[in-house]
């Protein structure tokens, strides 16, 4: 049983670490296609993302391991793979509660690692990314990454959910988190301004955080922070592209490469 377990550990760690490559590594990849030169002169910062990043893979992998062990071949939690075990409604709701119940929880917890003493301990290392790239979305001190990592598991105990609608929860999870931080905004328009961009976040919302800390703390909605009074609006790349423009114009007599590829000049986004 021990070595089962262990085994679903270190195979749900390696699935979270890989998805994390590819996820943040494709969307490095479309950042340099749409602003070349943006990640120019922060490769010694995208290499200690990556390796953070991948710390926390094993921190949100064991626990998840565990679980799915425990689903597999105890039914302990409340995942079905058979959608119409429960009625077709029910579906798209559970996905919507998942998100709302991470959210808050993301909300309360990420706002609480923004007082002294926990930011100094913990939440100073992901702030450290500046500007934060697309390799930063699971770039979190461990015991950061441990708060991140429960919530899910637990959620699955107490909220039937279909293992597609999981999926989905997960990918949407792994999707915001990359792009809210690769400094700039890949969603349409209406995603972050008008009626709709009120209440979702995307990399637009989230800069602004990073431009000052004490704002901005929601993960997919806006809801928390404009009813506690914490909704800055959205950011500006402008500052953060124009910086890079000029590391990429002092590094263009040498050779481009890096994590994120090539050398080149930042246009706005």
């Amino acid at each position: 049983m021990i070595l089962a377990i262990t085994l679903s550990a270190l195979a749900m760690t390696a699935i979270v670490g890989v998805r994390y490559l590819i996820v943040s590594g494709a969307f490095a990849f479309a950042t340099r296609r749409r602003h070349p030169g943006l990640y120019t002169g922060l490769d010694p910062q995208m290499r200690r993302e990556i390796v953070w990043s991948l710390a926390s893979a094993a921190i949100y992998g064991i626990p998840a391991g565990i679980v799915a062990w425990g689903w597999q071949h105890h039914g302990w939690t409340q995942v079905y793979e058979n959608i119409g075990d429960r009625p077709l409604w029910w579906a798209p709701v559970s996905v919507l509660l998942y998100l709302l119940l991470h959210d808050t929880w993301f909300y309360w917890t990420h706002r609480w690692m923004h007082r002294p003493e926990p930011f100094r301990i913990a939440h100073a290392l992901h702030h450290a990314s500046r500007p934060p790239t697309a390799w930063a979305a699971m770039a979190f001190h461990p015991i950061e990454a441990l708060t991140g990592a429960v919530v899910i598991p637990l959620l699955v105990f107490v909220i039937p959910i279909p293992v597609a609608g999981l999926a989905l929860v997960l990918t949407i999870m792994t999707v915001m988190g990359v792009t809210n931080h690769m400094g700039w905004e890949i969603f349409p328009r209406f995603m972050w301004r008008g009626a709709l961009g009120g209440w979702l976040i995307t990399a637009s919302h989230h800069q602004r955080h990073h431009e000052l800390y004490g704002c901005n703390y929601g993960l997919y909605f806006r809801h928390w922070d404009r009813l506690c009074g914490t909704d800055r609006g959205i950011g500006d790349f402008a500052r953060d592209h124009a910086r890079a423009a000029k590391r990429a114009l002092a590094a263009a007599p040498a050779a481009g490469g890096g994590v994120d590829g090539r050398g080149g000049t930042g246009r706005p986004a």
